[in-house]
């Protein structure tokens, strides 16, 4: 049963990071695929918002589930995500200094705080 379980779960994260990729690549079929049009930019904020809550909830549950040294480690692999928004608009039109100071100031701290416990 435990296989099983982590086998799916495994899959799962597989699959989710295919769906992501989609979005990246071929946004409009992805777009579709989730059940929006390009059109609909209220959508689009909803889907960040909720991806910001799982990003905030799914990182402490493993602090509460596994403890600091775990959770070092998803911090660092989570700095993934302000890096990815750091490109995001300085490739959409926004400055490279607001990338910085915002998404890039918040992937360091991620990968600060998350060494030393890491480490620690």
């Amino acid at each position: 049963m435990y296989i099983t379980a982590l086998v799916v779960a495994v899959l799962g994260c597989l699959f989710i990071l295919v769906i992501g990729a989609r979005f990246l690549l071929a946004p409009s079929a992805a777009l579709a695929g989730f059940g929006i049009t390009e059109d609909r930019a209220r959508a689009l904020t909803s889907i960040k918002g909720v991806r910001d809550i799982t990003s905030g909830i799914v990182p402490l549950v493993v602090l509460v589930v596994a403890g600091g040294h775990v959770f070092g480690w998803v911090l660092v692999a989570a700095a993934i995500t302000p890096i990815g928004d750091a490109i995001i608009v300085t490739s959409n039109g926004g400055t490279v200094r607001h990338a910085l100071s915002v998404h890039g100031a918040t992937a360091l701290v991620l990968v600060v705080a998350g060494l030393i416990l890491a480490f620690v």
